[in-house]
């Protein structure tokens, strides 16, 4: 990793203006020393990286992220799944516990933190821990031993809480810490065996499908619970319209509820899904246009709060089983920003500093991380991109371990060329 004291000729979201400005970075001990306007400085070429008039921004967060590591290294590690983050533009992750062994000690705990620092290709990775030991919804894992540890907050995604007793008990305890409940929230007795929603796909297939009740159900249950508890309450990957009409009710009555949401949940629905193939296959699944259309308008509302991308990657091998067999997930760091940059700001629909917010500093604030923005005192962690350059997803060249994507042959702009981490250059497509 190369450290760089300037980044010069970038160009810099302007949220006032809405306009692009060209800015000039110095950074000193890792951090933003200064913001200059006007000519570049005359400095060691050496110690300069050169944005070339591409767009200067914060280094995006993903607050849910599955590296598989330890236990899946098949699948994933924190090598490869960092360095596929920093290919994306990522400068900060944060990886869920459904893990072998969960990450529900402390020592796993430990594991994560050590293994990123000394391998993770420079990328800030900040782990959940379970709520449950192992995952099983029966006992709750030590949270204060585990926030000791470095843990960020507290998930069993993957699986949700099934017990509303437990659940409760697992919010009084994280809310008495000052730490968050991150909820998978689906319903098992309403999905047990199914792998598509209802929709048109599901009928057309002669499919029995997952309904959109088994995840808002338990948005529901949890929005009660955490007004009862006062507990910051998290809902992971949003994807039906009863979640979002929750989630907006819950919040406007003052319950400490958050949200977020996947790209292929913007941009997908299941009446798009070509046939049984099993890089379709997701949980939540590919809703129908109108649960689209409502994830949108949460996200555009403020009732969602962020974009994650759930990188879940998986072997091929294992994908080759099915849609019926296989295991549910696809990779996102690497097409995340491109496909809602191609999607929604070239269309028009959003802006770029909307974009740009949900996926830096909106995160960054919802967990009180310090990154996510680009001011003075600011860690440099920060993305170059370029914004004209299109060029067709080519799952062969991704830097994760896996390649499981529906969206292989997609022509899209915006393609990450350089990430910082801490004032050096853990990533540029030069060096790929």
């Amino acid at each position: 990793m190369a450290a760089v004291k300037w980044i010069v000729n970038g160009r810099i979201w302007n949220q006032e203006s809405g306009e692009l400005e060209t800015r000039h970075i110095r950074i000193e001990d890792g951090l933003i020393a200064e913001i200059k306007v006007g000519e570049a400085p005359a400095v060691a070429v050496e110690e300069t990286l050169d944005a070339a008039g591409k767009l200067l921004s914060a280094g995006f967060i993903d607050m849910h992220v599955h590296l598989r590591d330890p236990g899946f290294e098949h699948k994933e590690d924190i090598i490869t799944g960092t360095a596929s983050a920093a290919a994306g533009g990522f400068t900060t992750i944060a990886c869920m516990p459904n893990t072998r062994p969960v990450i529900d000690t402390p020592e796993t705990v430990k594991y994560i933190l050590d293994k990123a620092r000394e391998q993770g290709n420079g990328v800030k990775v900040l782990p959940y821990a379970a709520i449950s030991k192992n995952q099983l919804g029966r006992e709750l894992t030590d949270f204060a031993a585990l926030k000791a540890a470095g843990a960020i907050g507290f998930t069993d995604d993957g699986v949700g809480v099934q017990r509303a007793q437990m659940m409760k008990d697992a919010m009084t305890l994280a809310q008495s810490l000052g730490m968050p409940i991150i909820a998978h929230c689906e319903d098992d007795s309403l999905v047990e065996g199914l792998y598509v929603s209802e929709g048109k796909f599901a009928r057309d297939n002669g499919i029995k499908g997952i309904p959109n009740e088994s995840e808002a159900i338990h948005v529901g249950r949890d929005a009660l619970l955490a007004e009862s508890t006062g507990v910051h309450y998290h809902v992971c990957h949003v994807s039906t319209e009863q979640s979002v009409r929750l989630i907006r009710l819950a919040k406007s009555v003052g319950v400490r509820i958050t949200a977020e949401v996947c790209p292929h949940h913007l941009v997908l629905s299941d009446e798009d899904i070509p046939d049984m193939d099993s890089n379709w296959k997701m949980n939540p699944p590919l809703r129908t246009p109108r649960d689209v259309e409502a994830v949108i308008q949460g996200l555009e509302d403020g009732t969602i709060d962020m974009i994650v991308t759930d990188h879940a990657p998986h072997s091929a091998e294992e994908k080759a089983r099915g849609m019926e067999l296989a295991p549910f997930g696809i990779v996102g760091f690497e097409t995340a920003f491109p496909l809602l940059y191609t999607k929604f700001v070239r269309t028009g629909k959003w802006s770029l500093g909307f974009l740009l917010n949900r996926m830096t500093k909106v995160p960054a604030s919802v967990f009180g991380l310090d990154s996510g923005c680009l001011e003075l005192g600011a860690p440099a962690d920060l993305t170059i991109i370029d914004l004209e350059q299109e060029r067709a997803v080519d799952p062969a060249t991704f830097k994760s371990r896996s390649n499981n994507t529906p969206f292989g042959g997609w022509k899209l702009y915006g393609w990450p060329q350089a990430t910082v981490v801490g004032g050096s250059v853990v990533w540029s497509h030069h060096t790929a």
